[in-house]
């Protein structure tokens, strides 16, 4: 997929650092699977990095695409800081707290309801 049609689809900066792995239709949803990309975190610019994989995959809900329900499948990656020994990861704030959708998703559900929904 192009990566300016990866941006608009995804949350704004999530192309910058996650890369298309693959899309799945499932049973009227569509599923986009992403990897993290080893760029290192810029809190650790200087210092040596290994990468060291990654967590399990995260599913976040987002904005419906062609009125079907739109799931974003995350593989986050963490690295091995050689130098301490410890294990670092970059600091994300995409899930809107109490719910598994996007900030802007849960905003714009907020605005049109009222509410931000806590089973979704």
């Amino acid at each position: 997929m192009d990566s300016t049609l990866l941006s608009i689809i995804l949350p704004e900066g999530l192309s910058d650092y996650f890369e298309l792995d693959k899309v799945e239709t499932i049973t009227d949803s569509y599923y986009i699977y992403l990897k993290e990309k080893n760029i290192a975190p810029i809190e650790f610019s200087g210092q040596k990095l290994r990468s060291k994989g990654f967590f399990d995959e995260i599913s976040v809900r987002d904005f419906p695409l062609r009125g079907k329900p739109c799931f974003l499948k995350l593989k986050r990656r963490r690295w091995l800081n050689v130098g301490t020994g410890k294990i670092v990861i970059r600091d994300w704030n995409m899930v809107a707290e109490g719910t598994k959708m996007t900030q802007e998703f849960a905003f714009f559900f907020e605005s049109l309801f009222g509410f931000k929904p806590d089973k979704l």
